[in-house]
Protein backbone atom coordinates (compact mmCIF):
# COMPACT_ATOMS: atom_id res chain seq x y z
CA UNK A 1 0.00 0.00 0.00
CA UNK A 2 1.30 3.59 -0.93
CA UNK A 3 1.90 6.34 0.95
CA UNK A 4 -0.83 8.89 1.41
CA UNK A 5 1.79 11.78 1.71
CA UNK A 6 3.15 10.47 -1.85
CA UNK A 7 4.90 14.01 -3.27
CA UNK A 8 3.60 14.41 -6.73
CA UNK A 9 4.69 17.11 -9.24
CA UNK A 10 2.61 19.91 -10.59
CA UNK A 11 3.11 22.11 -14.18
CA UNK A 12 1.99 25.65 -14.27
CA UNK A 13 2.97 27.48 -16.95
CA UNK A 14 7.03 27.36 -16.82
CA UNK A 15 6.75 26.93 -12.96
CA UNK A 16 7.15 23.16 -11.92
CA UNK A 17 5.39 22.54 -8.06
CA UNK A 18 5.56 19.62 -5.79
CA UNK A 19 2.40 18.68 -3.56
CA UNK A 20 1.37 16.09 -1.16
CA UNK A 21 -2.02 15.29 0.89
CA UNK A 22 -2.13 14.36 4.43
CA UNK A 23 -5.04 14.24 7.12
CA UNK A 24 -4.52 15.26 10.02
CA UNK A 25 -5.91 14.92 13.99
CA UNK A 26 -5.90 16.72 16.99
CA UNK A 27 -5.35 14.23 20.19
CA UNK A 28 -8.38 13.73 21.99
CA UNK A 29 -10.66 16.10 19.51
CA UNK A 30 -12.25 13.61 17.57
CA UNK A 31 -13.86 14.87 14.33
CA UNK A 32 -13.87 18.22 15.10
CA UNK A 33 -9.99 18.29 15.48
CA UNK A 34 -9.35 16.38 12.37
CA UNK A 35 -8.18 18.43 8.78
CA UNK A 36 -7.35 17.56 5.44
CA UNK A 37 -4.29 19.65 3.91
CA UNK A 38 -2.87 20.13 0.27
CA UNK A 39 0.63 21.43 0.97
CA UNK A 40 2.09 22.99 -2.27
CA UNK A 41 5.69 23.98 -2.87
CA UNK A 42 8.67 24.73 -5.40
CA UNK A 43 11.21 21.94 -5.84
CA UNK A 44 14.18 23.41 -3.59
CA UNK A 45 12.33 26.20 -1.80
CA UNK A 46 11.14 25.81 2.20
CA UNK A 47 8.18 28.06 1.28
CA UNK A 48 5.18 26.41 1.40
CA UNK A 49 1.39 26.91 0.83
CA UNK A 50 -1.17 25.01 2.99
CA UNK A 51 -4.64 24.66 1.68
CA UNK A 52 -6.64 23.39 4.42
CA UNK A 53 -9.86 21.75 4.94
CA UNK A 54 -11.78 21.54 8.38
CA UNK A 55 -15.58 20.05 9.23
CA UNK A 56 -18.05 22.58 9.89
CA UNK A 57 -21.31 23.30 9.51
CA UNK A 58 -22.38 22.13 5.99
CA UNK A 59 -19.04 20.57 5.24
CA UNK A 60 -17.57 17.48 5.45
CA UNK A 61 -14.07 15.73 5.14
CA UNK A 62 -12.93 12.31 4.73
CA UNK A 63 -13.21 10.47 8.19
CA UNK A 64 -14.00 6.90 7.57
CA UNK A 65 -17.01 7.40 5.67
CA UNK A 66 -16.21 9.21 2.23
CA UNK A 67 -12.90 8.31 0.67
CA UNK A 68 -9.38 9.98 1.51
CA UNK A 69 -9.32 12.92 0.25
CA UNK A 70 -13.28 13.75 0.09
CA UNK A 71 -14.09 17.36 0.46
CA UNK A 72 -18.31 17.73 0.80
CA UNK A 73 -20.19 20.62 0.83
CA UNK A 74 -23.71 19.31 2.41
CA UNK A 75 -26.79 21.26 1.17
CA UNK A 76 -25.92 20.45 -2.36
CA UNK A 77 -23.62 16.97 -1.96
CA UNK A 78 -20.52 19.27 -4.32
CA UNK A 79 -17.49 17.40 -4.00
CA UNK A 80 -13.70 17.75 -4.14
CA UNK A 81 -11.31 15.19 -4.29
CA UNK A 82 -8.06 16.22 -2.63
CA UNK A 83 -6.13 13.79 -4.32
CA UNK A 84 -6.81 14.80 -7.81
CA UNK A 85 -4.17 16.58 -9.62
CA UNK A 86 -7.15 19.12 -11.49
CA UNK A 87 -8.38 19.54 -7.88
CA UNK A 88 -5.20 20.83 -6.69
CA UNK A 89 -3.89 22.88 -9.76
CA UNK A 90 -7.53 24.60 -9.64
CA UNK A 91 -7.19 25.60 -6.07
CA UNK A 92 -3.16 27.30 -6.94
CA UNK A 93 -5.07 29.21 -9.56
CA UNK A 94 -7.54 30.53 -7.82
CA UNK A 95 -5.23 31.51 -5.09
CA UNK A 96 -2.59 33.20 -7.53
CA UNK A 97 -4.98 35.02 -8.96
CA UNK A 98 -5.84 36.17 -5.45
CA UNK A 99 -2.15 36.60 -4.61
CA UNK A 100 1.26 35.79 -5.02
CA UNK A 101 3.02 31.98 -3.97
CA UNK A 102 4.48 32.55 -0.67
CA UNK A 103 8.26 33.90 -0.80
CA UNK A 104 9.29 32.12 2.66
CA UNK A 105 7.71 30.37 5.37
CA UNK A 106 4.39 28.69 5.36
CA UNK A 107 1.23 30.13 4.30
CA UNK A 108 -2.15 28.58 5.75
CA UNK A 109 -5.29 29.22 3.45
CA UNK A 110 -8.82 27.60 4.19
CA UNK A 111 -9.49 25.43 1.50
CA UNK A 112 -13.69 26.11 1.95
CA UNK A 113 -12.96 29.33 1.21
CA UNK A 114 -11.59 28.40 -2.61
CA UNK A 115 -14.63 25.80 -2.68
CA UNK A 116 -17.16 27.29 -4.68
CA UNK A 117 -14.72 29.03 -7.27
CA UNK A 118 -13.28 25.48 -7.94
CA UNK A 119 -16.27 23.27 -7.16
CA UNK A 120 -19.00 25.80 -8.37
CA UNK A 121 -21.86 27.77 -6.33
CA UNK A 122 -23.78 26.27 -4.23
CA UNK A 123 -27.10 26.26 -6.14
CA UNK A 124 -30.07 29.09 -5.01
CA UNK A 125 -31.83 28.81 -1.86
CA UNK A 126 -35.66 28.30 -2.41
Amino acid sequence: MGSSRRVRRLAVDDTTYEWCFAHRHDRGRGYSGCRSIVTVWRPGSRARLRFVFRPGPGRIISDGYFEEGAAVRVPDRAYLNLHEPGTVRALLDEHLAGGPFPGAGSVEVDGWALFDAVAGPPPPVR
